[in-house]
């Protein structure tokens, strides 16, 4: 007697693809959070249990393979060009970004005649607290690596595996032990994401529930305009700015879309780019990018090239301005810019990081913070929106970046699935 095939033995749920079961959870979630909200409201353990799941794999995962990636390269200056290029890149579109931002919230008029009723300073004082330039820049440098690890600091983490790789590859042969390890560390990993994210219809289907039930739909009316602004922003960047950029740098960028089409399904529907972190840079790889330019960019981009949020954050001061009936002349506009060209880069590793930046942008042109909170409950809303357009920019940037190094294999595009020559990168 034949022995069963595989696949027909699996149980007929693990057959439907992954994003399918996404989307029926995102249904079932939704009708929970309406027709009970109690049991809604406390289902979104399950929620935090996935994310959770998420959260305990990215130290482990991201830190072997940034080490190797840097310490495979044949030179530092190698991973200085490298790291220019990444940086460089991150700065001049996430400026693009912030401008496009602004001319959208300025000509739309976002927030002009809006009825905000008042709110509790208590509600974002906390959060204020926070805010600090020099805790931003000194975060990157950690002072215990252990306890970056502990608070999974991913600033720091990359700080760190930076300097670790630089030093391996000067060690030579002895190091490569070290490697071997390191490697065989990043492989288990992405072994247990592959697990944790089978679970993702049931940490979709525990947050939608939880949203729905907690934040209900009558509540969210006098925000609704500022919600359509900014998913009209998010639209100008995935079908205008992008493409553009793309075309400048000969990037197939339908293609590229199409490769990570249900990550960003994953990403969308959970609000969590971390979820897809692990699997974007697998699939970066099959795309045709070098492993040692994706395990670089991709982590480093979490940090530091956050294009929806960047636009989220520009549009939301603007719309605070006009609801508080302030109308923002060139000098203010000019003070948040700069501020979220700073502050957005470190917008990671913050807690609370979306209200943090937004609350030092508003101080900077001198807005009431105590509106900040308002926006607090449309987050959920528009975070769906600003995670996914963060995963397809970073997706750009880091194909960007391999095609400028010679690291990029177009034929994996096609459906050749041979990995790319690990040589071309000098």
């Amino acid at each position: 007697m034949s022995r069963p095939d595989a696949e027909t033995t699996r149980p007929r749920l693990l057959r439907i693809p992954l994003g399918v079961q996404v989307l029926a959870a995102l249904v079932v979630g939704a009708i929970i959070g309406l027709a009970a909200p109690d049991a809604g409201e406390h289902l979104k353990v399950v929620g935090d249990a996935f994310i959770r799941l998420i959260e305990m794999t990215i130290v482990p995962l991201v830190f072997p393979l940034i080490v190797t990636g840097i310490a495979r390269m044949e030179s530092a200056r190698a991973l200085g060009r490298v790291a220019l290029k990444t940086l460089v890149y991150f700065e001049v579109v996430t400026t693009i970004v912030l401008l496009v931002a602004l001319v959208i919230a300025l000509a739309t008029g976002v927030g002009d005649g809006a009825s905000l009723g008042g709110v509790s300073q208590h509600a974002v004082s906390g959060i204020a607290n926070s805010v600090s330039f020099q805790t931003l820049l000194l975060d990157i440098i950690p002072d215990n690596i252990f306890s970056a690890f502990s608070d999974a600091n991913l600033l720091a983490i990359v700080f760190f595996a930076a300097f670790f790789g630089l030093a391996a590859a000067q060690v030579g042969e002895r190091a490569e032990p070290v490697l071997v390890l390191l490697e065989r560390l990043a492989e288990i990993m992405v072994k247990v994401i592959g697990f944790v994210v089978r679970f993702a219809p049931l940490g979709v289907l525990g947050y939608i529930a939880y949203d729905t039930a907690h934040y209900g739909w009558s509540g969210l009316r006098d925000l609704g305009e500022f919600v359509l602004v900014v998913y009209a922003g998010m639209v100008v960047l995935l079908v205008v700015v992008f493409p553009i950029i793309a075309a400048v740098f000969r990037v197939p960028y339908l293609r590229l879309v199409r490769a990570i089409w249900d990550l960003l399904v994953l990403a969308f529907l959970t609000r969590s780019s971390e979820v897809v972190l692990a699997p974007l840079m697998q699939r970066l790889e099959q795309f045709g990018a070098d492993n040692r330019i994706t395990s670089f960019t991709v982590p480093l981009g979490y940090s530091f090239n956050l294009d929806g949020a960047t636009l989220y954050e520009a549009i939301a001061v603007v719309f605070i301005a006009h609801a508080t009936g302030q109308h923002l002349g060139i000098g203010q506009l000019l003070a948040i810019l700069g501020v979220l060209i700073l502050l957005t880069k470190g917008l990671a590793g913050v807690p609370s990081a979306a209200i943090v930046v937004l609350l030092a942008a508003a101080k900077s042109v001198g807005l009431p913070t105590t509106y900040v909170a308002l926006l607090l409950g449309v987050d959920f809303i528009v975070d769906m929106a600003r995670t996914a357009v963060n995963v397809v920019g970073n997706s750009l940037a880091t194909v960007v970046v391999a095609k400028s190094e010679n690291a990029y294999q177009p034929s994996l595009e096609t459906g050749d699935r041979t990995m790319p020559d690990r040589s071309t990168v000098a």
